[in-house]
């Protein structure tokens, strides 16, 4: 058996007040969240379907307006953030630093012992989706090879080129392997 609706008028007071000063459709749908179930003793997937939101959503205005009334300066929690977030963004910035030193002499980073040293870290086995968003989240970024090596010089390649020895010769057609291979 359900319990019983216990209606706070204290709450509908303020709700009616909130929705006389609306300036939102927000704020009205959040006014009406409390007062339909109150006055009109609505449920709440009646009060969600009036309103053209979700049931969860119902419960979250009330929760606002509810939240209002009893502690008008705080600010609501928004949503958003690393809500699961396994360090802090200074701690990944230590765990990054060694590899950071690794990897300035353009030295490459293998992801696979990098994702072992977090795995140790945390004490459990983490995917490699979680270190490539590790990196991301702090600029590293991957960096394609280039169409020429950064050492390269163009006129001692030029002087290879000029006086190198012929390693090749020219094929003759008679001592070609096909013509041998044919008899």
């Amino acid at each position: 058996m359900a319990r019983p609706r216990s209606v706070d008028w204290r709450l509908v007071d303020h709700a009616k007040a909130l929705a006389t000063q609306a300036q939102t459709a927000d704020e009205l749908r959040r006014a009406q969240a409390v007062l339909l179930p109150a006055l009109l003793d609505a449920t709440l997937e009646e009060t969600a379907a009036a309103l053209g939101v979700g049931r969860a959503t119902v419960v979250r205005y009330q929760a606002k307006v509810r939240g209002r009334l009893t502690h008008p300066a705080r600010l609501p929690p928004q949503w958003g953030g690393r809500r699961r977030a396994a360090m802090s963004w200074q701690e990944e910035q230590e765990f990054l630093q060694p590899w950071a030193a690794l990897s300035a002499d353009g030295s490459m980073l293998v992801v696979a012992p990098l994702r072992a040293a977090l795995a140790q870290r945390l004490g459990h086995p983490v995917t490699h989706s979680v270190v490539y968003r590790l990196l991301a989240r702090h600029g590293w970024r991957k960096v394609a090879a280039d169409t020429r090596h950064p050492k390269s010089d163009p006129a001692e390649q030029q002087a290879w080129k000029k006086n190198s020895p012929r390693c090749w010769l020219p094929a003759s057609k008679e001592g070609s392997r096909a013509d041998a291979g044919s008899d």
